[in-house]
């Protein structure tokens, strides 16, 4: 019996590789993605009951791999493994949409830069605070956190955003912060902040460009809404 089950997860797994082969990841819904991903962690057993109670639980493949590892670990037949392993796919994700903005013009590469955004915090439960800074040709020099706070707030200070500028030598600023909620709308705090940094950079002749809020249901840009 184990040798007729190990033998039909091995041609289905075969199967699943060809037709990913053939046509990509564009070919595959994502709980077939996600079998795929999971081939590695799970050697010998059929992914496909777990793919889809993942999928079932968090609803994409995006969502599964940027969870919480707690949560995560809450579904049955998810372990150290499985868990450690969906955060590497994260990772690597992250990494690759770094590396389309990285030393690239940012406001020529926009939507790759809300892409890059997006994938690294629409998902957080806690609200983070990245600066992007930019050089005189609006090339991003470097991407810092600021802060990282609770599940509605995270302090900034404008004070220390323009001494890293100082520090990194940056032209312009593109300031972003994630909304836990999912809700990117921008808050009255949001807008105060916002009007401290870009005063406080104005008088040092450092640009802000825009100020981008990155939630599940989207992003808002303060320049677009006319508050920049």
């Amino acid at each position: 019996m184990s040798d007729s089950h190990d033998n039909g997860t091995a041609g289905h797994r075969e199967r699943l590789r060809a037709r990913f082969l053939k046509g990509g990841a564009d070919a595959m819904p994502d709980y077939e993605l996600l079998e795929l991903t999971l081939f590695a962690a799970i050697p010998r057993r059929d992914t496909k009951p777990l793919a889809k109670a993942l999928m079932a639980r968090f609803g994409s493949f995006a969502e599964v791999i940027a969870a919480p590892r707690a949560r995560l670990m809450d579904v049955p037949g998810v372990g150290e493994t499985v868990a450690n392993h969906l955060k590497i796919v994260e990772a690597a994700a992250q990494r690759l949409a770094k590396t389309q903005v990285m030393g690239r013009p940012a406001l020529s590469s926009w939507s790759a830069l809300l892409d890059y955004c997006t994938a690294a915090m629409a998902r957080s439960d806690k609200e983070e605070f990245p600066v992007l800074f930019l050089d005189r040709k609006n090339v991003l020099i470097a991407d810092e956190v600021q802060n990282k706070g609770t599940v509605d707030h995270a302090p900034v200070y404008p004070r220390e955003v323009i001494k890293r500028a100082l520090e990194l030598s940056a032209s312009c600023l593109i300031l972003v912060h994630n909304h836990p909620s999912g809700d990117p709308t921008p808050s009255k705090a949001d807008i105060a902040m916002t009007r401290e940094i870009v005063t406080a950079a104005n008088a040092l002749g450092i640009a802000v460009h825009d100020h981008l809020v990155i939630g599940r249901a989207g992003h808002s840009s303060f320049k677009s809404l006319g508050l920049l």
